[in-house]
């Protein structure tokens, strides 16, 4: 089976983007793989800190693996905004694909350092792991907000995004490029979408030359995914969709059986609202490669 590198550079050639989810629990896990299967494509979970920190490092990369071999499906792992070296380490030895080294929120100079120090331990523990890296201002936490921060100061530029790449080393980069973690009220109900900087896209693609990743594309208008993917986005990160999903399709499950108590009755319909959620936007990913599956 083909690594998550070879995966990336065959998305690169056929100009869509691997879909990438974060997964908290076993029913984000077993929809989004479940997606995945039903279409045939490569897809990536990832795992935050606290998402690590409930899970358990070491056994969701054991259940990673177990899916993965067990069915034969290119499915990886990713830690996702990792702040620490520590925190990178583990994750590193526990097997994961690939790690985001997360210091954006640390001046650029001292993103470099550290970030370079990072690759090289992280690179000794092993040789085919995947490091991230990010630059610029995105906001934090996949939640829900009532007022749109003001982003528009972090924008990476084509400059900052070439220097980054070329002093540290960085297998993958994460740019802020009008994309924001979490999803406003409004774009909860679908009343407003989020619109990305697809010119400044395409000019980090160009400076950069490595795979590009989206965060916080949750809420995202669709053309301005499809025009993202066509200017260089490699892989796109979707998490607060899927815990409107999850919540939703909970609500649903206890609604409709207001006195059971046994979970594998009740989680079902949490199952197939975040399936579904994934399944749009794994098409929409994929592009043609999915279409009418």
């Amino acid at each position: 089976m083909r690594g998550l590198r070879d995966v990336l550079q065959k998305a690169r050639k056929n100009a869509v983007a691997v879909g990438h989810f974060n997964v908290a629990d076993l029913v984000l896990l077993k929809a989004v793989f479940a997606a995945a299967q039903e279409l045939k494509v490569p897809v990536m979970v990832g795992v935050s800190e606290g998402e690590r920190e409930f899970l358990g490092v070491r056994q969701i990369a054991a259940v990673v693996r177990s899916l993965r071999g067990e069915f034969d499906f290119p499915i990886f792992l990713n830690a996702d905004h990792t702040h620490s070296l520590a925190k990178a380490v583990e994750a590193a030895k526990a097997g994961f694909d690939s790690i985001v080294f997360d210091l954006s929120a640390l001046p650029f100079e001292e993103n470099v350092r550290q970030t370079k120090e990072a690759i090289g331990v992280l690179k000794g523990i092993n040789p085919d792991i995947l490091i991230e890296g990010e630059i610029g201002d995105i906001g934090t936490g996949s939640e829900i907000h009532d007022v749109a921060p003001d982003l528009s100061r972090g924008l990476t530029s084509p400059e900052e995004a070439k220097r980054y790449v070329e002093s540290t080393g960085v297998d993958i980069l994460a740019p802020a490029v009008g994309n924001m973690h979490g999803m406003l009220k409004s774009m909860v109900h679908g009343e407003t979408k989020k619109h990305l900087d697809n010119p400044r896209i395409a000019a980090i693609k160009a400076a950069a030359q490595v795979p590009l990743t989206l965060h916080g594309g949750s809420g995202t208008n669709d053309d301005d995914f499809r025009r993202a993917i066509a200017a260089g986005i490699n892989v796109v990160h979707i998490n607060t969709e899927l815990r409107v999903a999850w919540r939703r399709g909970l609500e649903e499950g206890l609604a409709k059986k207001p006195d059971e108590v046994v979970p594998y009755k009740i989680l079902p319909t949490a199952v197939e609202a975040v399936k579904q959620v994934a399944l749009s936007r794994l098409r929409l990913f994929n592009g043609a490669a999915a279409e009418g599956k």
